[in-house]
């Protein structure tokens, strides 16, 4: 066993043990332990927990290779997820608060007095949540595959295990004390080695300031700024400017953005948590300690997703392009590199058997020539999984073996935290909105208990089937179920706190018509319920990719919302208004006044 496996082992199995035992430790006894843990958590607490439940695999593992690879096109996830917190935080998180209600099902079915508005919601909530986790079972799978140099697959079912273990036995009050162990491992792993690299890279320790400081290769300062640098790199091998790329066009940039926003603020399994605290005022508190925390991640992943990008380049690309000896022999690949292919996410394919590596763009006609004037014959770096950029940094730019172990470990405890916090938003919605509030009212808090954890390990077990075949990276897939939420949930949320005369038919209305052509977009450029080879575009119809004004699946939630508020409005004008006392209710919500107590569950 090499001193980087002993320590990975050590790290990640004391990190595990600590969070099985806060598990047992803090194991739910009642309902209100198990969704809403009690509702005694401290203002602080809860901000940690939450940057942690917020802080996916998407954003540890995910969005900083994102950025590596798409480069200014992909801050649409930055300001899309930043900005969807802060909508969250003013808009809704404390009139949902006020109006107390365990659960987004539950405050909705209420709001619109109706039960088919609380089931379409329950629908609507699962089919964004699962869409949500199978993005973490990716990260989850890619973490333990590397960590266990196992299959990818391998990692994914011992990663379920895992979430099984402290979801199902600790509920919301287990999560949320182990979020907060997750958060302070999360953090450490995602800076330290970003403070390590921008050291090596421009002499300056602070991550945020080094990616526009100048770049030092081998100790030289080069008089040239890092992301200068990194555009150099690109280019020259025929990808696109690191810094000015998009993702689409603006209008899908544009949509991309609004579509994370309100997704975010319509995410069930982050606005549960501002039910975890005693007061109102403490989840406005709650709310900003959660940006804080968030901050700290989100303004250091520009720097690591450059960073990784240039590290890989160099790491390939050794000396002049084209020069017989420019480009790495692949028997003296590193160690990392190694590791990574037997996870089968890092695949090299000899193309002109020269025995070297050839990294490039081929799919640039004008490069694409001038390669094969050196003997090329196509890119060989025929698979670069995305979401390994993250995990494979430290190994990478040579770090010491504890930080690329800490890596590891906060790699799984972000996919562990968004999941068992997805798992308890699907059990909820399924036991205590469904079950309870429908179809048993009189079934014992006993039975309710049960009934949450059973629907917890369904819900496990079927985003770890869709999670072996995952419709795209984990943001990617994280960026979809935003989508979802996007169209269906988060108009329900704002008109049933802002719009007086909305009623239970508009309602209705508005989310079936939202999440419906969302679906369809998604399902026919992803495949029908992610299942590969059921996509059905229709280019002889004018539907090849992305056919909508160039707007992407990923990006679609935006216009899914648009089409829901629409439809709700049209229907409500339509249709008799709500009851007198419904409108009271909502024009109270409104009031800060009093705001004390939650009213009763």
């Amino acid at each position: 066993m090499t001193p980087l496996d002993m320590w990975t082992y050590g790290v990640v199995g004391a990190t595990f043990a600590l969070y099985i035992g806060i598990a047992i430790w803090a194991r739910a006894g009642s309902t209100g332990e198990f969704y809403v843990a009690g509702g005694g958590v401290h203002p602080v607490a809860n901000g940690m927990a939450t940057g942690a439940d917020w802080m996916s695999a998407a954003s540890f593992i995910s969005m900083a290779g994102l950025i590596a690879f798409n480069g200014y096109g992909a801050s649409v996830f930055l300001m899309g997820w930043t900005g969807g917190y802060v909508l969250l935080a003013l808009l809704l998180a404390p009139y949902l608060r006020k109006f107390g209600k365990f659960t987004v099902p539950e405050f909705i079915g209420d709001r619109y007095y109706s039960q088919s508005a609380r089931i379409v919601a329950v629908i609507c909530l699962i089919l964004a949540s699962i869409t949500y986790v199978i993005g973490q079972m990716k990260g989850i799978g890619v973490a333990f595959s590397r960590f266990l140099e196992v299959p990818y697959d391998t990692g994914l079912y011992i990663g379920m295990g895992i979430v099984a273990i402290y979801a199902v036995l600790g509920g919301m009050k287990g999560i949320t004390y182990t979020q907060i162990a997750q958060y302070v491992v999360m953090i450490f792993a995602y800076t330290v080695p970003a403070v390590f690299i921008s050291l090596n890279l421009t002499g300056n320790p602070l991550p945020q300031l080094g990616l526009g400081s100048e770049y030092i290769q081998n100790g030289v300062a080069t008089g040239m700024s890092l992301l200068d640098k990194l555009d150099q790199v690109v280019t020259d091998l025929g990808f696109k400017e690191y810094t000015t790329q998009t993702m689409g066009n603006s209008l899908n940039m544009f949509a991309y953005t609004l579509s994370l926003m309100i997704g975010t603020a319509g995410l069930p399994h982050v606005i549960i948590r501002f039910f975890t605290v005693p007061k109102v005022r403490d989840a406005r508190y709650s709310a900003g300690w959660a940006l804080v925390f968030i901050a700290l991640l989100y303004t250091t992943a520009p720097a690591v997703g450059a960073m990784a990008r240039l590290n890989l380049m160099d790491t390939i690309q050794i000396g002049p392009i084209g020069s017989v000896e420019g480009n790495l022999l692949y028997d003296e690949r590193p160690d990392w590199f190694k590791k990574w292919e037997e996870t089968g996410l890092l695949q090299f394919e000899d193309k002109n058997g020269d025995g070297r590596i050839q990294y490039y763009n081929d799919a640039d006609p004008e490069f694409a020539a001038e390669a094969e004037s050196y003997g090329w014959a196509g890119n060989e770096m025929v698979k670069v999984d995305r979401d390994i950029m993250v995990l494979a940094n430290p190994e990478i730019a040579g770090l010491p073996a504890w930080v690329i172990a800490l890596v590891v470990a906060g790699g799984l405890a972000a996919a562990l935290s968004t999941a068992a916090g997805l798992l308890l938003a699907i059990s909820s919605a399924i036991s205590h909105d469904l079950l309870k509030g429908v179809m048993m009212p009189k079934i014992s808090e006993k039975n309710e208990l049960m009934a949450g954890r059973v629907s917890m390990l369904v819900a496990i077990m079927v985003a770890g089937y869709l999670g072996l075949n995952p419709p795209g990276f984990a943001a990617g897939t994280v960026a979809i179920a935003f989508g979802l939420a996007a169209s269906s949930l988060f108009p329900a949320l704002m008109m049933g706190i802002f719009a007086t005369r909305m009623n239970k038919a508009g309602a209705v209305a508005g989310m079936i018509a939202g999440i419906t052509v969302t679906l369809l977009y998604v399902f026919q450029h992803k495949g029908i319920f992610f299942v590969p080879g059921t996509s059905f575009l229709m280019p002889e119809m004018g539907m090849g990719q992305d056919w909508f004004f160039g707007i992407s699946p990923n990006a679609f939630g935006a216009v899914g919302a648009v089409v829901n508020f629409t439809v709700a409005i049209i229907v409500a004008k339509l249709t008799a208004p709500p009851p007198e006392h419904i409108q009271h209710l909502v024009e109270d919500v409104r009031i800060p006044r009093g705001a004390g107590e939650a009213g009763g569950h």
